[in-house]
């Protein structure tokens, strides 16, 4: 699509965007002229969004934030920095997750446990704590959308920790936006299906990966529910193609 100005001044976060789905989500809204600021562990991927974003002519670049998700107390002041900076955020994308062990419940080890709740939970209730202020200053009201999966309600065997990580993920985000329906915000579930991601092709390797959704496909879909006049709160979008 081509450059747009819809977004302009406003502030987008967007988790896991180095790769994937979220990157297409973060260069989505780049095209429609808000301002990224990219979070992912990895630098190099980081810098090359960067270099796309300013190729698309609508700003200097992103921000860029190089951080693990499982570093919680760098959540935790992240939310101070974008304050100090814009003194709001528009957009959260809580992209980022892990796929953690396809085994039977009962032989997932407690660090492959804790490390499913740090990165597909906790961090994103730490995001929440951080930043909710920051939304509430948005005009007309901060839009978030954290990506679930079918997983969080299929009982498919051996995924029970991620499948898991998902269900509680979904509970809280819906406890949030039933908090939030008087404050203009708007948050809501998002589950993309099975798409042409590193994360579908480890967890199926034996699959076709051209059979799926491009992350280019699956985040033109979401925009409607990160601009301002996002229709829903509270909902679990599935993609449709």
């Amino acid at each position: 699509m081509a450059a747009t100005s819809e977004l302009a001044g406003q502030i987008a976060l967007v988790t896991g965007a180095s790769r994937g789905i979220g990157r297409a989500i973060a260069m989505q809204l780049a095209r429609r002229g808000a301002h990224i600021i990219a979070l992912a562990r990895t630098s190099g991927a980081l810098e090359e969004l960067d270099d796309d974003i300013k190729a698309l002519g609508q700003s200097d670049g992103a921000t860029l934030v190089p951080l693990d998700l499982a570093d919680h107390d760098a959540l935790d002041r992240l939310g101070r920095s974008i304050y100090d900076r814009w003194g709001k955020l528009d957009i959260l994308v809580g992209n980022a997750g892990i796929l953690g062990p396809i085994t039977p419940v009962s032989h997932i080890t407690p660090k492959k446990w804790d490390a499913l709740l740090a990165v597909n939970l906790t961090a994103n209730w730490r995001l929440i704590r951080s930043l909710e202020p920051l939304l509430k200053q948005a005009d007309p009201g901060g839009r978030a959308v954290f990506l679930s999966s079918g997983a969080a309600t299929n009982t498919k065997p051996y995924w029970g920790g991620y499948s898991m990580s998902k269900a509680a993920l979904e509970s809280i985000v819906r406890m949030w936006a039933a908090e939030s329906e008087m404050t203009g915000m708007r948050i809501n579930l998002f589950n993309p299906g099975g798409t042409r991601t590193e994360m579908r092709a480890a967890a199926m390797p034996g699959e076709d990966p051209a059979q799926l959704p491009a992350p280019e496909q699956v985040a033109e879909f979401v925009m409607p529910y990160l601009l301002p006049d996002c229709p829903v709160n509270g909902e679990l979008i599935n993609y449709k193609a």
